[in-house]
């Protein structure tokens, strides 16, 4: 006999450890057992529908069980499931793939090194931005700034660059050739009538007085989300990266873009370099590459760094860095096929409007509420960040877990959001895929569940009720 629903979560409680989770809590009481999914709607092994609002952790951008997708693997895998990129073997997937990706990509991109998450593709750019100052002769430019709240993986070296505590604290990390400068995040970091023009001009003069304290010889590379997402959805400032980018050519620093999350269209455009003005030397590429059909990572690397390190491969011998599924042939499949689903649905599009409308009626939705600071995001990412007082804005205690509490007072309603770490911010970035009345279910729940949760605070601490 099939083993029942309730024994394989005994298997998993026993068995399986599991990322980003409370580990005695969960060997415990275990959580939800997903196990089917279509569109926006998850099923769990109980029978229970949840609609995601987060697209996995923000990357099924085209949303659950597209056959497209599904077909093209199944395909690929009846013609050549695998085979090696090392020494000069190729396949055809990845080959196709790559001159799609360069063709979209910033201007000045030329060639697609892939991996396996984007995790490994960080620390693939860590050394690249390495190799590459070695080969000009500069072995000392190693160190790479990154930001608070930066996100960029769980590697040594990309938990190093994320500056986000959690994943520091009990790993050693982060690593000492990694620095961490200012979020561009307005509501904590502009100071009392401080304009946007003044808070980026503040933002990149901290940048230019970290690279000069640490001596610009030493400075390797900058990175950087888009819009930093699991530090909280944040949107930087009109004019931030243009700023930054100057005090980066000046000190000679390459600019490194992390576009796990926003690249292939969740702020409505292919790439967030595009919606923000940012002109990279080295890009970070995943998640929605395949909308997490399979694992696949990428870094692009602008004609310039590559001219430097095919060069030095005339002296140093075949490039020392890959791995054994790299060009995976499989995992281009789906992201060939992928891709042609957002063209031919025209889910770029199709983000930016309905984008729109979810920020939109998150504003609406949570704008005035006394536990809400702010409601941000661009295209279709949104955040809604809590806080015990609104003027000034007062953070909660962390003892507290306000925005886990409300995350799972909105599962409990069959809503899918995230609680993220280090701020009490609840994430939405849901597949394109959504309909106009799927958002409207989504933000309506999740008002309900913070109400639940500002009624429990008011009884625990005398806050504000919602109104």
């Amino acid at each position: 006999m099939a083993p029942s629903a309730a024994d394989i979560a005994a298997l998993d409680r026993a068995y399986v450890f599991h990322p980003f989770t409370a580990l005695k809590e969960h060997e415990r009481s275990g959580g939800p057992m997903i196990v089917r999914g279509s569109g926006i709607t998850l099923e769990d092994s109980e029978g229970r529908t949840y609609l995601d609002g987060m697209a996995g952790l923000w990357c099924v951008n085209v949303g659950y069980g597209r056959p497209e997708i599904a077909e093209a693997i199944h395909r690929q895998a009846l013609t050549l499931p695998y085979y090696h990129g090392f020494s000069s073997m190729s396949t055809d997937t990845p080959a196709l793939l790559a001159e799609r990706i360069v063709r979209a990509a910033p201007k000045g991109m030329a060639k697609v090194f892939f991996g396996n998450s984007g995790s490994d593709a960080n620390d693939t750019q860590v050394k690249l931005v390495w190799y590459y100052n070695i080969a000009r002769g500069k072995p000392n430019k190693r160190k790479i700034i990154s930001r608070a709240r930066g996100y960029h993986g769980v590697t040594l070296a990309s938990a190093s660059l994320t500056g986000l505590e959690g994943l520091h604290k009990g790993f050693g990390l982060p690593l000492d050739f990694v620095r961490h400068t200012r979020a561009p995040h307005r509501l904590w970091e502009a100071e009392p009538g401080m304009s946007d023009a003044d808070l980026v001009a503040s933002l990149a003069a901290d940048l230019e007085a970290m690279i000069l304290a640490e001596g610009p010889e030493t400075v390797g590379a900058f990175i950087a989300e888009p819009i930093q997402g699991a530090g909280g959805v944040i949107v930087p400032p009109k004019g931030y990266f243009p700023a930054i980018r100057e005090v980066l050519t000046r000190h000679d620093v390459l600019l490194i873009a992390d576009e796990v999350i926003c690249g292939f269209g969740r702020l409505g455009t292919m790439f967030g370099c595009e919606a923000l003005d940012i002109e990279p030397d080295l890009i970070t590429i995943a998640k929605g590459i395949t909308s997490a059909y399979v694992p696949l990572s990428g870094c692009i690397v602008s004609q310039r760094v590559w001219d430097t390190i095919a060069d030095a491969g005339e002296r140093n011998g075949p490039f020392g860095h890959g791995y054994t599924y790299s060009a995976h042939p499989l995992a281009a499949a789906a992201a060939l096929a992928n891709l042609d689903v957002i063209e031919n649905d025209r889910l770029l599009e199709a983000a930016a409007t309905r984008g729109a409308e979810m920020r939109a009626a998150l504003a609406d939705s949570f704008g005035g509420h006394p536990l809400v600071g702010e409601v941000r995001g661009m295209g279709m990412v949104a955040a809604v960040e809590l806080v015990a007082a609104r003027t000034p804005a007062t953070p909660f205690p962390p003892a507290l877990k306000v925005a886990p509490r409300v995350a799972k007072a909105a599962l409990a309603r069959g809503v899918i959001t995230r609680a993220l770490p280090s701020s009490d911010t609840l994430a939405f970035s849901p597949p394109f895929v959504a309909t106009s009345g799927e958002i409207a279910e989504i933000v309506g729940r999740v008002r309900e569940a913070l109400d639940a949760v500002a009624d429990e605070l008011a009884r625990e601490r005398a806050l504000p009720r919602a109104s």
